[in-house]
């Protein structure tokens, strides 16, 4: 168990540095994915499978959906969207692809063993739940404030106003020639003639 246990923290390790150094999203959003996974395949190895689903489910699967709702948010354009099938060539996905490959020989291998990892014992959903609210109920309370800043900031950043296009009354209108102190008999000679 010890050396996939290190080959899944080594994945780990150059997927997140990788991802910290890409300059272009989308490459950055694919090494966080397989780095998120290696976690959660950290995290069975130490003999916590219900933190490795979690991990896998909420926050491999929720990056992704994340990550559609801010480009659905930001309302890209047309040229942006040609950027964007730009960046998605065939050689970006060639990195990501062989770590996670080696994260699925290492699944696999795990599969076919009966251990539950390299830890004393294999922690359940009770235990993660009577600890989460706990002793940690106070670091679970500031993680959720956390997400609701988030939330109102990214309302705000997404909320756009409907603009309004201003009015501007110059000398060749009705308004503007009554507000340069015109005739009013004679700001209304655009109209027709009103016969008494």
């Amino acid at each position: 168990m010890e050396p996939t246990f290190y080959i899944a923290g080594g994945i780990a390790v150059i997927s997140t540095a990788l991802m910290l150094t890409r300059l272009n999203l989308v490459h950055a959003l694919l090494y966080l994915i397989v780095s998120l996974l290696s976690v959660s395949v950290v995290f069975f190895l130490l003999g916590a499978p219900f933190v490795a689903a979690l991990e896998a489910i909420v926050y491999a699967g929720a990056i992704m959906v994340l990550f559609l709702f801010v480009v659905m948010m930001l309302n890209i354009g047309r040229h942006a969207a040609e950027t964007e099938k730009q960046w998605l060539t065939p050689g970006i996905w060639t990195g990501p692809v062989i770590l996670g490959a080696i994260l699925i020989i290492e699944v696999a291998y795990l599969a076919q063993g009966t251990s539950a990892g390299l830890g004393a014992g294999v922690v359940g959903p009770k235990e993660v739940g009577i600890a989460l609210f706990g002793p940690y109920v106070i670091g679970v309370e500031l993680a959720s404030m956390l997400l609701l800043a988030g939330l109102v900031g990214a309302y705000h950043l997404g909320l756009r106003n409907a603009e309004t296009p201003e009015i501007h009354h110059d000398a060749g209108t009705h308004e503007g020639r009554i507000d340069a102190g015109g005739d009013l008999v004679l700001a209304g000679t655009d109209r027709s003639a009103r016969t008494t």
